[in-house]
Parts: structure tokens; C-alpha cells; sequence
């Protein structure tokens, strides 16, 4: 009979091992000495060590899951249970008993985790939906886009929460976004509507300018070239493939007629000259002078300045070769106060140039809701670093749009 600290083999060949609760038979060797038999199992012990050494570890240092430790665990306390080891049966049994109490604990800390996590991806969805849904409702049609589709990709980075909660919160962001498209898409279906209608208004406009081109009847179809021209203004800009184009037919159909009375117009203040200069120069002295009286400066005109140019424009030549000089250079300085009054008025509500003042108002002003938003976001992230960049940056925009305001405001805008 041969033994050991943790086992021994009677002389029948039977292998014992010693527990806590006594011995217990290990299994039969009759293929050597005892002292083989002993070696074998006890080798077999030293195997179940490295295992439950390397579960350890993995349990420790890697994220296997609570489930497949405990099955690993299992796995190997049956093997220790069935007394095939020679050996310390009772302190594995113990380490095993350590590692389910570590796995338990692991367990209960990702559990904590995960409701952790859940927790802020629930407020950080909820965060994302009341924006989008503040969103829904802007007019700053690009920027409002934009961020929207900004907050998709953000929505997607965060982990799911379970499925009523995430499917009620994404019902609420997918509402909001389709309710933005939808009032976008009603906001521009309006606007080529209206730049449409524009278009058909400007091209009756057009053929009524073109019609009139060749008139001889001076008083009244200037007058309605100037109807035409408010009509015109108050129709709005077509679409932009059409505006150009209308503008300058309807300009250029103006230009030719205005074109056309000022040459019968010289050609008949020359001969009104001369019949002055030969049968009255004191009447045309006391016309211009009458004249000079009541408009003295472009101002004193008002309202009537257009009548006064009028009035002004047949007088000047008919003074030139009878006025005495002081009177002739002062009707010239008012013939050249009145031509500069009606060129600054054409540049004022020129809609082209008004058009643009409006477009480049319009991106500058976007430009600085979209970095007020910025620096509110900033601020709120406590990132204040970035908030003060931002503010410079918003400084030399609002700069650039108080001008542009000014500059529309030249316009009457």
C-alpha cells in the first residue's frame, strides 16, 4: 500500500483521495506501482489547477460574460465533485466558490452600468427630440435642416433603450422631422407659386413696354410706362432663370421709346430756340426766371420733381440763346440737379440692385442666427472657449449686416 498527504492506494489497486468529509475513491490502477498510480492523479489535480487559474484570470481581466463564467464554472466543479484528482479537492472547491462570488459581483456592476448608460441615452434621446421638435417649427429653412440632419447621426451613436421607450421617443423625433419637411416643402411650393405668378405678370408687363416703344404720343405713355414700372415692382422676382432676361426687355423696350422723345424733343427746342431768339428772348428771360423762382433747388420740387423736370427740360433750351448768362448758368445748374435727382431715383428703385441687397441681407442675417445658436450651444456645453470665438466671429458679422440693413434701407426697404 502506498500513500500520500492528499491520497493513497490500498493493495486491491484502489486509488483513495482525502477530503473534509473523509476519503473518497478516486478510481482503480492496475497497470503499475502505487506510487504511478498516485503520480497520475495527481497530475490530473494540477490540471484542474491550471484551468480554474486560467478562469480566473479571463474572469478578471476580459469581459466574458457573467454567462459563460458560470458555465465555465460549472463545468469545472463537476470535474472536481467527481473525485478523478488527487489533491486539495477542498481548497478548489473554495477558489470555485470565490470565483462564483466574483462573477455574481461583476454581474450586478455591468447591470448597474447598463442602467446607467440606459439612463443618460434616454435623456441624452430626450434632449435630441425636444430640439427637433423646436426645430419643426423654425423658418430658417437651411440651418433648421441642417442641424436636424445632424441630430440623426448623433441619435444613431446612442446605444438602444429598451423597445417601447426607444420606439416612442423616435416615433416623437420622426414626427418632427417629417412635420419640418412637410412645412418646407409648403414654404417652397408658395414661393415658386408666387415667383411664377410674378413671371406671368412681368411678361404681360413686358409685351405692354414692347407695344409702346414706338408710341409718338409722349405725355401719356410716359405716364404708363411709370404705372408699368410700380406694377412691376409690386409683382415680386420671378424665378431667377426668368428675371434677368424680362428686366432687361421691359428696360430696353423703355429705353427706346424715352430714347425717341428726347430726339423729337431736341429737334423741337432747337426750332423753338431760334423762333425766340427772333421773335422773343424777353419771354423765354421771364419763363426761366418765373421758373428759377419756384424751384430753386431739387428739393423745393418734392414730390412734382418729375413735372418740374419736365417743365425745366423744355424751358433750359429754349433760354439758352436768349437768357442773359447769370440766368442760363443758373438753369444749368438745376437742369443738372434735376438729371442727377432722376439717375439717383432709377438707381434707388432699380429692383435688380434692390434684389441683391435683399439676397446678401438675407444670408448675412441667417448667418447670424446660425452663430447666436452656436454660442447658445456652447455656453450651454460649457464650452467657453468656444463661445468666445464664436461672439468675435458674430461681431464681424453683425457689423457686415448692420451695413447691408443700411444699404437696403436706401432702397425703402
Amino acid at each position: 500500500m502506498s500513500s500520500d498527504p492528499w491520497g493513497r492506494v490500498d493493495e486491491t489497486g484502489t486509488v483513495y483521495v482525502r477530503t473534509a468529509d473523509g476519503e473518497q475513491v478516486v478510481g482503480s490502477w492496475q497497470a503499475g506501482s502505487p506510487e504511478e498510480a498516485l503520480a497520475y492523479f495527481e497530475r490530473k489535480y494540477e490540471g484542474l489547477v491550471v484551468e480554474i487559474g486560467l478562469l480566473e484570470k479571463r474572469v478578471k481581466t476580459t469581459d466574458l460574460s457573467a454567462k459563460d463564467a458560470q458555465t465555465a464554472i460549472d463545468h469545472l466543479r463537476e470535474q472536481v465533485d467527481a473525485h478523478h484528482a488527487v489533491g486539495d479537492l477542498d481548497a478548489l472547491r473554495a477558489r470555485l466558490d470565490k470565483l462564483v462570488s466574483l462573477v455574481e459581483k461583476r454581474r450586478e456592476e455591468r447591470k448597474a452600468q447598463r442602467a446607467k448608460q440606459s439612463d443618460e441615452a434616454r435623456s441624452a434621446k430626450e434632449a435630441l427630440v425636444a430640439e427637433a421638435e423646436e426645430l419643426a417649427r423654425s423658418d430658417q429653412w437651411r440651418s433648421a435642416g441642417e442641424r436636424l440632419r445632424s441630430l440623426v447621426d448623433t441619435w444613431k451613436g446612442l446605444p438602444r433603450l429598451d423597445r417601447k421607450s426607444d420606439d416612442e421617443l423616435w416615433h416623437r423625433f420622426s414626427h418632427a422631422r417629417s412635420a419640418f419637411s412637410k412645412r418646407r416643402k409648403q414654404h417652397f411650393a408658395q414661393l415658386d407659386a408666387q415667383r411664377e405668378e410674378a413671371r406671368r405678370t412681368k411678361e404681360r408687363l413686358v409685351a405692354e413696354a414692347e407695344a409702346l416703344s414706338n408710341s409718338t404720343d409722349w405725355g401719356p405713355t410716359a405716364a404708363r410706362y411709370r404705372d408699368l414700372m410700380s406694377e412691376w415692382k409690386a409683382a415680386g422676382r420671378a424665378q431667377r432663370e426668368h428675371e434677368d432676361d424680362l428686366w432687361n426687355r421691359f428696360r430696353g423696350a423703355q429705353d427706346v421709346f424715352f430714347a425717341a422723345r428726347s430726339s423729337v424733343f431736341a429737334e423741337r427746342d432747337a426750332e423753338q430756340a431760334e423762333n425766340l431768339k427772333l421773335k422773343g428772348g424777353k419771354l423765354a428771360r421771364g419763363s426761366a426766371e418765373n421758373f428759377l423762382l419756384r424751384v430753386t433747388t431739387l428739393k423745393a420740387a418734392g414730390p412734382r420733381s418729375r413735372l418740374v423736370n419736365e417743365r425745366g427740360m423744355a424751358i433750359v433750351p429754349r433760354c439758352r440763346r436768349t437768357c442773359p448768362p447769370k440766368v442760363e448758368g443758373r438753369m444749368h445748374a438745376v437742369e443738372r440737379a434735376l438729371q442727377e435727382a432722376e439717375e439717383a431715383e432709377w438707381r434707388r428703385t432699380n429692383p435688380e440692385a434692390r434684389a441683391r441687397a435683399e439676397g446678401l441681407t438675407g444670408q448675412l442675417q441667417a448667418a447670424v442666427d446660425k452663430l447666436k445658436g452656436q454660442i447658445e450651444q456652447a455656453r450651454a456645453q460649457g464650452n467657453n472657449a468656444k463661445a468666445d470665438k464664436l461672439e468675435r466671429e458674430l461681431e464681424g458679422r453683425q457689423a457686415l449686416l448692420d451695413q447691408a440693413l443700411k444699404g437696403l434701407h436706401e432702397f425703402g426697404g
